[in-house]
């Protein structure tokens, strides 16, 4: 075959296939490279193939999909049919060419992969067309389209609530309260979420969540005020109404999950943007949420009281700044000054606990060995553990999911007061 001319491929420009948030795929990659080829090719045919028109097109449409959030798949699969289609029209004008041969083949390798039927709904180029208002991502896109000019990418926001409570905010601040009683977490013209926490060792300050409700907001015609509660030993898998989504028809713009029967359900409301973890882990609820940043600011100054968005009050803080300070025995004590399960953990044996499930000495870790020294109940290894994996499935920035105390967390420096504390209960035992 004749080489293109010297003056085209030095003109031609490799086009911007790959995003920092396009899924890993190597028959992905394949298609995405077809654009590079064809800066030669069409200077040899001559020919109207618009190949390079299906594959970019192919490209803007999944340019903004991420693998790891709901209805992936089926955004995925619309689009490849899509692309399917393209190839299909220009099948007589593109016989012969390699870059189109291999464009058929990779959408049929993708569409194995993601078990695509070949029939179904397909995506459309035009976002005017694509329009879904209850779908948050799609019309974020329409006002890119309409505004006329690129506007930043959605940025994504997470807060998580588990174990004696341990809170981290929208903010990426991490804290240890009290909080003893009921709290909203979240409160704004979308969505709201109370949380109540109860006392778990007599006598100490420590508390954790035994009952959540979440109220999903009536929003346009995507769904109807929805009530959801969750308490402990009944984590049911429907709103209090008895549905298990929001929205007419199909649309299914709200829903829930269930993952394990009375363990374990997620919330997905694609209206807002916004996806819910909510678990029991021994007798307490653990809650996890990713939301966009503009709809977690919408909120009128009256409902300022929002842990995941402002924290703790000061007064409800147990932590000092990040740091979490060993439980000291003798003010864990009831007052018959009997001793209780936790006792049963030391400093050490604490720490192998914990790294029994987490390898890495951040604040998840030391929220686990503060956790089992305070209660002694080893269901909140379980709890820290499993809110790291919350923050690595909804947290949208990687090289912020774990965070590091700066004075160490529970370090050694502590352990002299653990020893300490070892010997005052042991004293007040006998006397």
């Amino acid at each position: 075959m004749g080489r293109a001319a010297p003056s085209c491929a030095a003109g031609a420009e490799p086009p911007r296939c790959c995003g920092p948030r396009r899924p890993s795929f190597t028959a992905l990659g394949l298609l995405a490279a077809l654009g590079l080829l064809l800066g030669s090719g069409d200077c040899q045919l001559q020919t109207p193939c618009r190949i390079q028109k299906c594959t970019t097109d192919f490209v803007s449409l999944t340019a903004h999909l991420n693998s790891g959030l709901e209805g992936f798949d089926l955004e995925f699969c619309k689009a490849l049919r899509a692309y399917s289609a393209c190839t299909y029209r220009n099948s007589k004008v593109c016989r012969g060419n390699l870059v189109y041969h291999s464009a058929v083949l990779g959408i049929s390798d993708l569409m194995s992969q993601r078990n695509c039927s070949k029939d179904g709904p397909t995506s459309s180029t035009n976002p005017e067309v694509t329009h879904d208002p209850c779908n948050y991502s799609s019309h974020t896109e329409a006002r890119e389209h309409q505004g006329g000019e690129k506007t930043p990418p959605t940025t994504y926001l997470f807060c998580g609530l588990f174990g004696d409570p341990h809170l981290r905010t929208f903010k990426d601040h991490f804290q240890t309260c009290k909080v003893e009683g009921a709290w909203p977490l979240i409160d704004n013209n979308y969505l709201s979420v109370q949380v109540t926490n109860v006392p778990v060792v007599p006598g100490s300050s420590a508390t954790a969540t035994n009952k959540i409700t979440v109220i999903f907001k009536s929003y346009q015609d995507c769904t109807d005020q929805k009530v959801y509660q969750a308490v402990t030993d009944d984590l049911p898998a429907a709103f209090v109404d008895g549905t298990t989504s929001g929205g007419d028809g199909n649309t299914k713009s709200l829903r829930i999950v269930e993952k394990i029967s009375g363990k374990y359900i997620e919330m997905h409301a694609r209206y807002i943007g916004t996806t819910m973890y909510i678990r029991q882990l021994g007798h307490y609820l653990t809650l996890a949420i990713r939301m966009p940043q503009e709809l977690v600011m919408a909120y009128e100054e009256s409902q300022d009281l929002q842990l995941c968005v402002n924290g703790c009050p000061s007064s409800e803080r147990i932590d000092h700044s990040g740091h979490l300070p060993l439980p000291v025995m003798g003010q864990l004590l009831p007052q018959g000054g009997a001793a209780h399960p936790w006792s049963v953990y030391t400093l050490e044996s604490a720490t192998t606990k914990c790294y029994e499930k987490m390898l890495v000495k951040d604040i998840y870790f030391y929220s686990c060995v503060f956790d089992l020294l305070t209660t002694g109940d080893a269901n909140f290894t379980t709890a820290a553990h499993s809110a790291l994996q919350d923050v690595e499935a909804l947290h949208p920035r990687k090289e912020h999911w774990h965070i590091f105390p700066s004075n160490g967390g529970v370090g050694k420096g502590s352990k002299f007061f653990v020893s300490l504390g070892l010997v005052c209960l042991i004293l007040i035992a006998f006397l």
